[in-house]
Order: structure tokens, then sequence, then C-alpha cells
């Protein structure tokens, strides 16, 4: 059975589709096509079905991806510990962050990175914690920093960090910094994320429970261009300090925080719940630790 077989009936299962998959490993379609299909027979017996919207496992298919995971799992530890024989770290790590936390941490997580594992590779993307958390559970990511995710059959949830959520608002509409209350938001024109970001989740969640709901005027999903919409006066948002320090518009955005109760996001870091961790991947683990408690503790 080939190594390169298995890698690419993975992916394929976990990506869904030979289409998505033969872009992830830049191999083209047909030749992808050919390899998965002479491991089935090989089997003697279909791991997939193929569709028009993509495949689907058979049971065979279901069992071939756990054990297939693990093999592939275990070479990666031998190169791992050949590697660390001859003194150095290889492999590959794809990490997620959130929008507001990707553009302060990316540059001193990578130079913690290269520094401590200059033989690995460090992959960085940005994205909403639901679309982050389906990544791993399809093995586009290997871990993740996600706000207000909830664990589940495929993604393991380890707290890291709260962050207050503040009211932003323009200068030119107030100047006030004192503390607004959760049944005030509710009459305030906001600029939010669409479903279903996490701070918005949190935020119709505590109006309903005391019978409200957010006021919504405009829905925009860049941070960036949240802030430029309040700055000019349009509506408010509601975002963690984080977002203000990341993207700037200090001088022309108020802040002031949210009380009862206070409105908190809850920061974590994800891992895939199939796949055991390599000790790159916690050594990774240790760098966002580090650099996420050295950040927040300057805001």
């Amino acid at each position: 059975m080939d190594l390169k077989q298995i890698e690419y009936f993975v992916r394929v299962a976990e990506l869904g589709s030979f289409t998505n998959a033969s872009i992830a490993l830049d191999i083209a379609q047909p030749a992808l096509s050919r390899q998965v299909r002479r491991l089935e027979v090989e089997l003697r017996q279909p791991l997939l079905l193929r569709n028009g919207r993509g495949v689907t496992l058979t049971e065979a298919g279901k069992i071939m991806l756990e054990h297939g995971r693990g093999v592939l799992h275990q070479i990666e530890r031998v190169r791992e510990e050949l590697s660390r024989a001859r003194g150095g770290y290889v492999g590959r790590v794809a990490v997620g962050l959130p929008p507001s936390l990707a553009r302060v941490l990316t540059v001193p997580m990578t130079r913690a990175f290269q520094a401590s594992m200059p033989d690995a590779i460090l992959t960085i993307s940005e994205g909403l914690s639901v679309t982050m958390q389906e990544s791993i559970a399809q093995g586009r990511l290997d871990m993740a920093l996600l706000y207000d995710s909830r664990p589940s059959a495929e993604v393991e949830i380890h707290p890291l960090a709260h962050q207050p959520l503040n009211l932003l608002q323009s200068n030119q509409q107030s100047n006030d910094t004192t503390p607004v209350t959760v049944d005030a938001l509710s009459r305030l024109p906001l600029i939010m994320p669409s479903r279903p970001n996490a701070i918005r989740m949190l935020v119709e969640h505590e109006l309903a429970v005391r019978g409200r709901q957010p006021r919504i005027v405009i829905e925009a999903d860049a941070i960036p261009a949240i802030l430029d919409l309040v700055a000019d006066g349009l509506g408010a948002a509601i975002l963690p300090a984080s977002a203000l320090s990341s993207f700037g518009h200090g001088d022309a955005l108020n802040m002031r925080p949210i009380q009862n109760p206070p409105l908190v996001a809850k920061l974590a870091w994800a891992v895939s719940a199939r796949r055991p961790m390599t000790q790159v991947q916690r050594n990774v683990v240790s760098i966002i630790e580090a650099q996420v408690k050295d950040y927040l503790g300057t805001l």
C-alpha cells in the first residue's frame, strides 16, 4: 500500500471532493483520481461514492480514513523523532487566527516559530471562528484560535483567555466613556458582522434573554470596514479592545465598557479530536499561549 495513495485518499475524504484535494495537494485531478482508484482496487472495495457535488465515504472508506490518518500521523512522528535526533524539528503546521488578533500576533508568532524550529514550516490564515472550526475538522487547519466555540466529536477546545467586549462609537456622536448596560445596547444603531459570527451570536443571546433584540443597521464582516463605518458616524460596534488596537482609529473612536452584565468573548485554541498532535504542533501551542498572554497583558 503506497503512502502517497493513503495521503491522497485522506485529503479527498477530508475536503469532500477531488477538485479541492487536487488544489490542496498541487496535483492534477486525473492523476489524483487514478491514485485513489488504485488504492480501491488493491483493497478490492470502493472507498468513495462519487457524485456531482463531490464525494462521500462508504463504510469501508470511513474505516480507511480513520486508519489512514493514524498511518500518516505515525509517519510524521517518525520524521519528527529523526529530526530531533539531528537537533531540529521538521513538519508543517497550519494555524488559523481571528481577524482581531491576526494582525498583532502573526509577526511575533512567526519570529518565535522560526527561532525555535527553523526547519519547520508555518502556514497562517485568518477567518471566522465557525469557518476555522470546520477547517480543523476537515483537516485544512491543524489548530486555530477561536471565539466562543464549543467542542465537538471532531474538534477539541482548550480555554485560553477572556476578552471583555466594549461599545465603540464615533467621537462625533459621543464623547461619553462611562460604562453602558446590555439593555442600552438594544437602543443603539449597531454595525455588526453577519451570522454566525461569535460576537454577533453572543450579543443576540444576551439581549434575547432580556426580551430584547439588537438594532442592526449595517452588516459588515471585516473589522477594518466596521471601524471605518463607526468612525464615519454610521453606527456603533461591539468589539474587544484588541480590534481597536490592531486596526487603529483610536483618535476617531471612543470605547465604553459594557456592564450589567459584562459581555466577555471566550478565546480558546482548538485542534482536531481525531488526529493526535505532533510535537511541532505542541510547540506552536506553547508559542501561541505565550504571545496571547503577552499581547492581552498590554491592553
